[in-house]
């Protein structure tokens, strides 16, 4: 490049002078593009080409010669004010470019401008001056290793779990404010602590070099530097932290195996502690199932323990309901037949196998629920395998359908049909609304619950055409086939069978014909002759226990909650590890029993989770634990108000009304429980709380030694203030025992109306009765208020032979003692016109045979008396006098009775001396006086 513009300067010179020596006739001429480059700590920039200027009218002077450059301003607004083009030879034109002031290549990189060159006119004054064109200029300015790297964290931390090697545990990152390539990369980093079990790269990342173990070392820490291209290190150096877990393994952390629940704390979180681990596996979808074992307790959970009778009181079910499998009693002996099973709330559950254990419900029975409109309630748990057919089923006609309830009815001049019954796990109820005209309707409902030998409550509402079922309180629609082929019509004949049903083959006999081969057990079928309403159906199966969920508002995003109708299956589901453990923490567990079945339940958690990778996915293994309900605080039925001894005339009792056996007691329930004592030292003390309404299902009066003689006592109760409260009654004469859950105020008035009447001339001294509660179907129990009845009986009637021998064989009780007349309340003031019947006979007897004895004393004096008058006046005695120097009359009135009845003592009016003595009313004398002496087994003298 130089050497042409040296060769176009000569070709410039020659033609200048083959033209002569002529004025200033041509411009200047400069390149058009300059490439420049300048140093940040220089100003001069370096061009490429060179600057130089040429003009056509050279050697002429001033015209031929360069006189200056002139710089403009370009895009980047760059020229004038940071550059300045200078001449260095005039003849030459050659020409510097340079910087006013030293450039920032962090700030701007590169420079554009544009240069003219112009001579020197035609004088020094430089008349007519020509300027060249304009030439650009890239000026580059190059970079200068000023700046030393930077970190961008001044503290790194990280946490592994111990026993892996890492690719990559953390990274650091330093930066270099040069502008340059290669001043501002950092080329590579360093570790300045000696001795740690971690390298690094160039690129920042540090990992370890051996397994880390956290109970060696638990964090490490130490300082990196770094260095850029340049080499030069980092101002400051970076502090890394690596803390070391201990090995992680997915699942649940802070599980607890045992919980204890109190009875009565409501509701209690199951989980409170607890929460997930993942380990860093990233995870979409994450559902927990939390399962609640409660088959063992009653029929599947804790619910009231009354009886079911009962329950349906309290649930406000319809009134007149028929229970189709009562107790086994003379009354009820169907059922007498059919095997039970053992039951933990008291129920008797029957067992039937559709061939030898069915049950025939009278007639006189089955009319009472007869009619389209009715309403079967049941528990059944179905299970077992099938036994082989009867012998007389052929193998091709087996019937797999196992009955539950077949009943054809008498409906005024018609008969309907219906059977309910299971097959596979569908159940069916065969409806037939006249047998003789209508085609049947078949309603059919397929259910889990039927077969998987579970507790299940069924409540089928039949409002023809309507029918309802609900199990477990749910809710399920049927199916209706109209359609069912060629059946034969039922033979109109009243029957209902549980357990069974009957075909048309023996039609005149009537006979049972059982094809029904299966295992299944129930617990109280009841039939109503109404439809139950539905929150009526709802209480009846409603678990007084179960799982929860603390508060539905508090639950995250995403979070789904779905509990069972029992309330024994809870599950969550969501798709965030954070949301998910604080839902987890909300489950709970309530009772709402004030007397919750104490006992263990099983409980478990199974996890599920599904990871965008499903080959590398966790998974977590099922917890088992166990919630256990303590023992609650037993109730204390205390039975008051009625004193031991009960006396009243005969005459009362033997009225139309008879006597209230209990007319003040009172009933009072309490709870017993124990309180920590102030003081540390002292023992927890037992306390008494305040009485607590509560609910009485059960009182029972029963006569103590031989039963109710019904010729001549009985015990009097008002039946229909029985009936009007819904209470039951069974009055036997070995005890009457009422029935039904009511308030304790119901049962003091209906026992204060108990009343004991006795037959017209009974000749009964004492009878006595025993008086016992209970609440929560038996389970607790009241104290036994023990009442004895004393009869009195007037002197008059006592000198009624019969009256008489009554009394000596009602002498041996002791509670006939006369003391014991002090603690009787006697309904007359003049305490001596009546006294109890054994004391009056001794008396009576006793005085008897003193006036006896004081007789033959009278007449043994007065005939002394005349002896001794005879003696005077005749002088001489007789042979056949009477010796009264030492009279004494022994007289043991007691001896043949005592001996008869072995009692020789607890006679009223014994003392301590050996012998009595009883002045004569007749004779004051000291010397005359009657000495009787009592000759019993154990010698003990009495005053008569």
């Amino acid at each position: 490049m130089a050497r042409m513009s040296f060769l176009s300067f000569l070709l410039f010179c020659l033609t200048s002078v083959a033209h002569g020596n002529k004025a200033n006739k041509h411009k200047p001429w400069i390149e058009t593009e300059y490439q420049g480059i300048v140093m940040e700590n220089d100003n001069t920039v370096l061009l490429n080409p060179p600057l130089f200027a040429l003009d056509k009218d050279a050697p002429l002077h001033y015209a031929g010669e360069i006189c200056g450059f002139k710089v403009h301003n370009g895009p980047g607004g760059s020229g004038s004010a940071q550059f300045e083009a200078v001449v260095l030879d005039r003849s030459t034109g050659e020409g510097l470019v340079r910087s006013k002031e030293p450039l920032d290549c962090e700030s701007q990189k590169e420079h554009s401008f544009t240069i003219q060159a112009y001579d020197c006119g035609e004088g020094p004054d430089g008349t007519n001056s020509k300027k060249s064109h304009k030439a650009t200029v890239h000026v580059r300015v190059n970079d200068v290793n000023e700046f030393s790297p930077v970190f961008v964290e001044r503290r790194y931390e990280a946490s592994v779990p111990e026993g892996r090697l890492f690719d990559r545990i953390v990274r650091v990152e330093a930066v270099d404010a040069d502008c340059s390539p290669q001043y501002s990369q950092i080329c590579f980093y360093d570790i300045i602590t000696p001795n740690v079990p971690f390298t690094i790269d160039n690129d920042g990342n540090i990992k370890n070099t051996e397994p880390l173990d956290s109970k060696r070392q638990h964090v490490h820490s130490f300082w990196v530097t770094a260095f850029d291209c340049g080499k030069n290190r980092a101002q400051a150096d970076a502090q890394v932290i690596v803390t070391v877990k201990p090995s992680c393994k997915p699942g649940w952390i802070g599980w607890t195996k045992r919980i204890e629940y109190t009875p009565g704390s409501g509701s209690i979180p199951l989980f409170p502690n607890l929460h997930l681990e993942t380990c860093e596996e990233t995870v979409w979808n994450i559902q927990a199932t939390v399962e609640l074992q409660t088959g063992h307790i009653g029929k599947g959970c804790d619910r009231d323990s009354y009886s079911d009778r009962s329950v349906r009181r309290l649930c406000g079910a319809v009134r007149g309901e028929v229970d189709l499998l009562p107790p086994p009693s003379p009354a009820t002996n169907w059922t007498a037949a059919l095997p039970t099973l053992p039951s933990s709330d008291s129920s008797l559950v029957f067992s039937f196998n559709g061939s030898t254990h069915v049950a025939v419900v009278p007639d006189s029975v089955a009319s009472a629920v007869s009619g389209d409109h009715f309403t079967l309630q049941l528990w059944m748990r179905r299970g077992g395998a099938s036994t082989q057919p009867p012998a007389n089923q052929a193998r091709g006609n087996r019937k797999e359908e196992e009955t539950i309830i077949c009943s054809t009815v008498k409906n005024d001049d018609s008969y309907s049909h219906y059977s309910l019954s299971v097959h596979g796990c569908r159940l069916s109820l065969f409806y037939w609304p006249d047998v003789s005209a209508a085609r049947p309707v078949k309603f059919l409902w397929k259910l889990e619950q039927v077969c998987d030998s579970e507790w299940h409550h069924l409540s089928l509402s039949v409002q023809f055409p309507s029918v309802t079922l609900y199990v477990d309180g749910v809710t399920f629609d049927p199916a209706l086939i109209h359609d069912n082929g060629a059946i034969p019509n039922p033979v109109p004949h009243q029957r209902l069978v549980i357990g069974a049903c009957w075909g048309n083959f023996t039609i005149k006999s009537v006979l049972i014909h059982i094809y029904n081969i299966f295992s299944f057990w129930l617990i109280g079928k009841f039939v109503s002759g109404n439809v139950e309403p539905h929150s009526v159906v709802e209480c009846l199966y409603a678990c007084r226990e179960g799982l929860d969920f603390g508060d539905l508002e508090t639950l995250g995003s995403g979070m789904k909650v779905h509990v069972n109708p029992s309330q024994s299956v809870l599950v969550l589901e969501g798709d965030d590890i954070e949301s998910f453990n604080r839902a987890v923490q909300q489950v709970t567990y309530r009772n709402s029993l004030r007397f919750a079945t104490p006992g263990v339940r099983p409980l478990k958690l199974t996890t599920s989770l599904r990871c965008f990778s499903e080959e590398n996915c966790l998974s977590l293994r099922q917890l088992e634990g166990y919630l256990v309900v303590l023992q609650p605080d037993a109730p204390q039925i205390s039975l008051s108000g009625v004193g031991p001894h009960l006396a009243r005339p005969a005459a009362e009792f033997e009225g139309l009304q008879g006597v209230p056996l209990f007319p003040e007691l009172r009933i009072v329930c309490s709870l017993s429980h124990k309180v920590r004592a102030k003081q540390a030292t002292e023992l927890l003390t037992p306390l008494m709380s305040d009485a607590v309404a509560h609910t009485l299902d059960g009182c029972e009066v029963q006569p103590l030694g031989e039963e109710l003689n019904p010729e001549r006592e009985e015990l009097l109760i008002d039946m229909e203030a029985l009936k009007e409260r819904g209470l039951d009654i069974i009055n036997t004469t070995a005890y009457i025992a009422i029935t039904g859950a009511e308030s304790i105020s119901v049962y003091e008035d209906v026992l204060r109306s108990i009343r004991y009447r006795l037959a017209k001339g009974s000749a009964r001294f004492e009878r006595r009765f025993r008086l016992s509660c209970s609440e929560m179907n038996g389970r607790y129990t009241s104290n036994e208020l023990t009442l004895e009845v004393n009869f009195l009986h007037s002197l008059d009637s006592l000198y009624h032979p019969s009256h008489l021998l009554a009394s000596q064989q009602q002498f041996l009780h002791p509670s006939h003692h006369t003391g014991e007349l002090s603690g009787h309340t006697l309904p007359n003031p003049h305490r001596n016109s009546v006294v109890p019947g054994a004391a009056t006979v001794i008396i009576m007897v006793c005085v008897g045979f003193l006036v006896v004895m004081v007789i033959l004393g009278v007449f043994r004096i007065r005939s002394i008396h005349r002896r001794g008058e005879g003696a005077r006046g005749g002088g001489k005695e007789g042979s056949n006098q009477w010796d009264d120097s030492a009279l004494t009359i022994i007289v043991n009135p007691m001896e043949t009775y005592e001996n008869r009845m072995g009692i020789a003592t607890d006679m009223e009016g014994e003392c301590d001396d050996e012998e009595e003595v009883v002045d004569s009313p007749d004779d004051t004398s000291d010397d005359q006086r009657i000495i009787i002496k009592k000759e019993g087994r154990d010698s003990a003298p009495r005053r008569y």
